[in-house]
């Protein structure tokens, strides 16, 4: 069920959504109440948000002034979405933003933390965060703020994951924390960071790419026409024999992420029930390879 909805262009757009769901349901449940400072873009945003704040002698405001400073910052990184990493991810990602800003305006943060010892929430927090963008990663989407940057060293081939890169990027953030706050207030933001990145690494996979080896004793141009025309994938072929049978065998060999297997699969079954396929993960593919997002 869950592999026909994320193959469904609004199922996926709604698993999305969910992970916005999930993310902001880590950071205003566990890290806001425990007074932390979240990580990323949106860490950024909460210190310009206080420094505002500050200069003009405001207190409280009854929503958060963050959300919108978020989301004006994203905007000139739309335009790096939809210039190079899609349409169709640029259209999600907007979406994605603005649930995310929705969520986080909408769930009501706890006037006392639920958890008590500090590095508990620290961990709730980042693990569930995490988990709601990589969600929302996987959907084809993401929440804007350095994932799209991520992405994009990605799809260029860097050897970067998109937790590495967001780790490296609030080293620079804690360092000013680190001049405005606590020490014990920035050393746990921290570890909720690392938390948080190892988290959506485990669940972020769409850009994994894999190599199948497909075995048929067909006519596999069907099979060819189908990877090459609606996969828009490159085919190398050889031809073997059943050791046992000693029938001819077309052995075709092709390398794409973890949705399109899915979608061969299904296709595969119906061109050809006898054959079978063997999948290999974590291939390291470079070169004239289209590393794609979904």
């Amino acid at each position: 069920m869950l592999n026909s909805t994320m193959h469904k262009r609004g199922g996926r757009l709604g698993v999305a959504i969910l992970g916005a769901c999930v993310y902001s349901i880590g950071i205003n449940l566990f890290v806001v109440p425990a007074g932390l400072i979240t990580g990323g873009m949106m860490g950024f945003c909460q210190l310009l948000r206080s420094g505002v704040l500050s200069l003009l002698g405001i207190g409280a405001l009854p929503f958060d002034l963050a959300g919108l400073i978020y989301y004006a910052l994203n905007i000139p990184l739309f335009v790096l979405a939809y210039r190079c990493l899609g349409r169709a991810f640029f259209r999600n990602t907007v979406i994605c933003t603005t649930a995310y800003t929705f969520f986080l305006s909408v769930i009501p943060v706890p006037a006392a933390p639920i958890v008590d010892d500090v590095l508990t929430s620290c961990l709730l927090g980042g693990v569930i965060s995490g988990v709601g963008t990589g969600i929302a990663l996987t959907s084809g989407c993401c929440g804007g703020g350095l994932d799209i940057i991520g992405l994009y060293m990605s799809k260029k081939g860097l050897k970067i994951t998109v937790g590495q890169f967001g780790i490296a990027v609030n080293l620079v953030l804690f360092a000013l924390c680190w001049v405005m706050y606590d020490i014990p207030v920035v050393i746990y933001s921290v570890l909720n960071t690392i938390f948080h990145g190892i988290a959506l690494d485990r669940a972020h996979r769409q850009s994994v790419t894999v190599q199948v080896l497909i075995f048929t004793k067909q006519n596999c141009q069907e099979i060819d026409r189908y990877i090459m025309e609606n996969l828009h994938r490159g085919i190398t072929r050889w031809e073997g024999k059943g050791v046992y049978t000693g029938e001819d065998t077309h052995i075709l060999c092709v390398c794409m992420n973890k949705y399109e297997i899915e979608d061969l699969r299904d296709t595969l079954r119906k061109i050809d029930p006898d054959a079978f396929f063997v999948v290999q993960e974590g291939v390291h593919v470079s070169r004239n390879f289209d590393r794609r997002l979904s």
